[in-house]
């Protein structure tokens, strides 16, 4: 089967991912090996790349909220955890946008701002969510992916090479699909995206490619469009 050709893409890494085995925090050896790998996938080829990065191996605002912090401040300390996460690495231009203006730290995010940096090969991080709570990291994905015109978002899980009909974990006949279409996601409701980020995609006919990123090179091989993981898109 033929690859399939991107020219821009949103990159949403799992802050869990982040943490390594310690599962909490960032791990600075981690995050290294991940930036090496997307720097050279930047040097090596035309592709404009965005990054989107969750923030739950810091703090997760549903979990906040559960333990006597009201939902929207707990939401808006998780989108804090996301811009720290947002660490420019490994010698590529890049370019920090945020959603809340911390005018020392970044740039406030601008559609057309963010397109031009993409358009001169700068990797744009997308950190602090949407400046709003309630939404997760992932609507942050859909709607900037769609902002952009990126061509597809690459979900890059940990513990997770694509999507199953149920938790791999727990159920060794679990069965995984290699594509589903944006309907399937939501009335099957697999734990892929929220509904929110699902129907974002599917209204702007994004697909969502999830692969594994405890294997090294699985973010190239997914950029450069090969068979990789569990691809959602239209029917």
């Amino acid at each position: 089967m033929a690859k399939r050709k991107f020219r821009r893409i949103v990159l949403k890494l799992s802050g869990e991912a982040l943490a390594g085995e310690q599962g909490f925090g960032i791990n600075p050896d981690v995050v290294e090996e991940f930036a090496k790998e997307i720097a050279a996938l930047a040097k090596s080829t035309d592709l404009e790349i965005a990054i989107v990065v969750g923030g739950g191996n810091l703090w997760r605002g549903l979990a906040g909220s559960n333990q006597g912090m009201d939902r929207a401040t707990a939401d808006y300390m998780g989108m804090l955890a996301t811009v720290m996460n947002s660490l420019e690495q490994a010698g590529v231009d890049t370019r920090v946008q945020t959603a809340i203006e911390m005018q020392e730290i970044a740039e406030p995010y601008i559609r057309r701002r963010a397109i031009r940096h993409l358009e001169k090969k700068r990797i744009v991080i997308f950190g602090a969510g949407l400046g709003k709570p309630y939404f997760s990291t992932d609507t942050t994905a859909a709607l900037r992916a769609a902002e952009i015109e990126a061509d597809a978002i690459l979900m890059a899980k940990k513990f997770a090479d694509g999507v199953y009909d149920s938790d791999p974990k727990t159920n060794p006949n679990a069965v995984k699909f290699d594509e589903l279409t944006y309907n399937e996601i939501i009335t099957k409701e697999l734990k892929v995206m929220d509904a929110t980020s699902t129907t974002l995609c599917k209204d702007n006919n994004i697909p969502i490619i999830v692969f594994s990123m405890d294997i090294p090179g699985n973010i190239t091989k997914a950029a450069k469009g090969e068979e990789i993981g569990t691809i959602v898109r239209g029917e």
